[in-house]
C-alpha cells in the first residue's frame, strides 16, 4: 500500500513535470512548483533536499513515464514491423506528447547538453537504451525473415528516431501536425521496402 508521503511525492512529481517540460530546468523555480501544487515549502523540502534534487527526480519521472508508455505501445505489437510502426505512431501527434510541452527526452537533452552533466548522462542512457531496443527489434525482424539483410538496423533506428524527434520540434514550432503524418508515412514506406 502506498503511504500518504509517497502519494504526496508522486503528486509533486506529476504536477512539476509539465512545468519542467515547458520551461526547462533553469526556467522553473521552486515558487512555480509551490504555486502549481499549492503546497508549503516545508512540505516540498520534506520530500526533496533542494531544487537540484527535485529537478533530477522530475526528469527521472518524465523519462520513466514516456519510456513506459512507449514500451507498452511497442510491446503490444507482435511482429517487428508492427513494433516499429507502434513506435512511429506513438509520436504521430506532436501536440499530445504524453507530458505537456513536447517530448521530454528531446527537450531535456537540449537543455542539459552544456549545463547539467549528471542529468545529461541519464538522458544519454535512455537514448542509448532506446536505440539498442529499436535496433534489436529490427535485427530480430531480419533473423525471422521479415526483413531483407539489406536493412541496416543501426542506421534505420537512428534515422527514424532523429527524424521523429526533429519532426516533433518543427511541427510544434510551425503549429501543424501535417508534416509529421507525411514523415511517419515515409519512414513506414522505407521500412516496408525491406520486407521479404
Amino acid at each position: 500500500m502506498i503511504t500518504k508521503a509517497e502519494r504526496t511525492k508522486r503528486f509533486i512529481l506529476e504536477t512539476a513535470a509539465p512545468l519542467y517540460n515547458q520551461k526547462g530546468i533553469s526556467g522553473v523555480s521552486i515558487d512555480d512548483v509551490l504555486a502549481a501544487t499549492k503546497l508549503t515549502k516545508g512540505c516540498l523540502y520534506g520530500h526533496f533536499e533542494n531544487k537540484d534534487d527535485l529537478s533530477v527526480q522530475v526528469v527521472e519521472y518524465m523519462l520513466d513515464t514516456v519510456v513506459q508508455k512507449m514500451m507498452f505501445a511497442v510491446g503490444a505489437a507482435k511482429t517487428a514491423t508492427a513494433k516499429v510502426f507502434a513506435f512511429l505512431d506513438f509520436y504521430k501527434d506532436p501536440f499530445n506528447t504524453h507530458i505537456d510541452g513536447g517530448c521530454p527526452i528531446f527537450n531535456t537533452a537540449v537543455e542539459v547538453d552544456d549545463n547539467f552533466p549528471g542529468i545529461k548522462e541519464k538522458i544519454g542512457a535512455v537514448i542509448r537504451r532506446g536505440q539498442d531496443t529499436f535496433t534489436a527489434i529490427l535485427k530480430q525482424g531480419i533473423q525471422e525473415g521479415e526483413f531483407s539483410t539489406k536493412l541496416d538496423p543501426v542506421v534505420y533506428a537512428f534515422k527514424a528516431t532523429a527524424a521523429i524527434e526533429g519532426g516533433l520540434v518543427m511541427c510544434r514550432a510551425m503549429n501543424t501536425a501535417k508534416p509529421m503524418n507525411g514523415l511517419i508515412k515515409s519512414l513506414k514506406s522505407e521500412l516496408e521496402s525491406y520486407k521479404i
